[in-house]
């Protein structure tokens, strides 16, 4: 894990669908449509693949969860664009409140009530538990050869150190 408590590397397709819960053709469709980018290595032409970096694979599970709780597509990609804006690159570092058409970043128990106050029906999604959930799929995943164009090997992109192995 790096200093922030959340596990370093990257992450090949199959890894990250097995991650998230999500099929290839999610995954596909969602990155060839600029929702998500796979930041740790992008596909440039015929038989290259994309690898995702940690922070994709938790914006992966927001989505994810999002479109579980019954949020339209194109609602998620309003919430990803706010949260762009609000956040940049660090989609775990406020908890996110939506409520209608409103999206909101809360950081504290106070703001936490204040948002959902505003109205019924509201949506409150603890980032601190998504971080959970991903770093315990990374954990469970089968240790993967490295490719011969890939450096040393390593568990997932993540080294024994890392892991505490």
């Amino acid at each position: 894990m790096n200093d922030q408590g959340r596990i370093a590397g990257d992450f090949s397709s199959p890894q990250t669908i097995e991650i998230i819960g999500i099929t290839y053709r999610q995954l596909d469709y969602w990155t060839r449509t600029g929702l998500v980018v796979s930041t740790a290595q992008q596909a440039v032409g015929s038989g290259s693949r994309r690898r995702y970096s940690y922070n994709d694979l938790l914006e992966l599970k927001l989505i994810k969860r999002l479109l579980d709780e019954g949020i339209a597509l194109q609602r998620v990609r309003e919430v990803f664009d706010y949260l762009r804006d609000e956040l940049g690159e660090d989609v775990a570092s406020a908890d996110l409140v939506i409520n209608g058409n409103q999206s909101l970043l809360v950081r504290t128990d106070e703001q936490i009530l204040d948002a959902l106050r505003q109205g019924q029906g509201a949506l409150y999604l603890r980032m601190e538990g998504l971080v959970e959930e991903v770093d315990a799929a990374v954990r469970e995943l089968p240790i993967e050869e490295a490719s011969p164009t890939e450096a040393s090997p390593t568990r997932t992109g993540i080294s024994a150190a890392q892991t505490g192995s």
